[in-house]
């Protein structure tokens, strides 16, 4: 188990590394957001951006959503995992927060975890990054550094993880550190090939300690 003096070290390190880590899903709207992390489910932000590009200049509002058949949205997003589905989800969502909430996304947790695929994981982002709620997603990114780091357990829940986190992380830094331990993930200590070798934090890491030691030794020639 990670000590406070640990955390500290681990949410500095991060900072230095990486002190302007955000969110990379393109949005101008808590709306425009909310229909991002939908899609990002299984999908990189990458490409997710690349379709949100032309999906955001032709639906506006909601209503955009509902105005056309199921089969013409689909189109627009077939280059994202689980379109179909996430197509009906978007326009059931759509539905819901026009009949409810009068056009608006709502900001509450609790209320965005009953939208058509909306997740835990994606309202944390969303109250986080459009309502200034603070917030700890836990994504594919922040599981694996997490358990990496002995901030959480190998065999802790996604829940679990998040909760954890929550407890040692202060709560004024839960947002910022969300988007840190993220970018630590996708630049630096990357599932498959983690920078090891250069990674600040090697020394407090059980699994870059394996790797490196197990890692072939490199002969040089005489």
């Amino acid at each position: 188990m990670a000590t406070s003096a640990k955390v500290r070290r681990i949410l500095d390190t991060l900072g230095e590394m990486f002190p302007d880590a955000h969110c990379e899903l393109h949005h101008s709207n808590p709306f425009e957001l909310t229909i991002a992390v939908l899609l990002s489910a299984q999908c990189t932000d990458e490409t997710v951006n690349k379709v949100t590009a032309n999906l955001f200049q032709k639906y506006k509002r909601p209503e955009d959503y509902l105005a056309v058949p199921l089969e013409e949205l689909e189109q627009d997003i077939r280059r994202i995992g689980l379109y179909r589905n996430k197509a009906k989800n978007i326009q059931k969502l759509c539905r819901i927060v026009i009949d409810q909430y009068g056009g608006e996304v709502p900001s509450k947790h609790e209320q965005l975890t009953e939208l058509p695929g909306v997740g835990r994981k994606t309202a944390n982002v969303v109250v986080s990054n459009a309502f200034g709620v603070p917030a700890i997603a836990v994504d594919t990114h922040v599981e694996r550094v997490s358990k990496r780091l002995g901030l959480a357990d190998e065999e802790d829940s996604v829940l679990e993880v998040e909760k954890k986190l929550m407890r040692k992380v202060p709560r004024d830094e839960w947002t910022l550190t969300h988007h840190r331990l993220i970018f630590f993930g996708r630049y630096h200590c990357k599932a498959q090939s983690p920078q090891c070798e250069i990674c600040p934090l090697l020394d407090m890491c059980k699994f870059g300690k394996k790797r490196m030691k197990t890692a072939p030794s490199r002969k040089t020639g005489k």
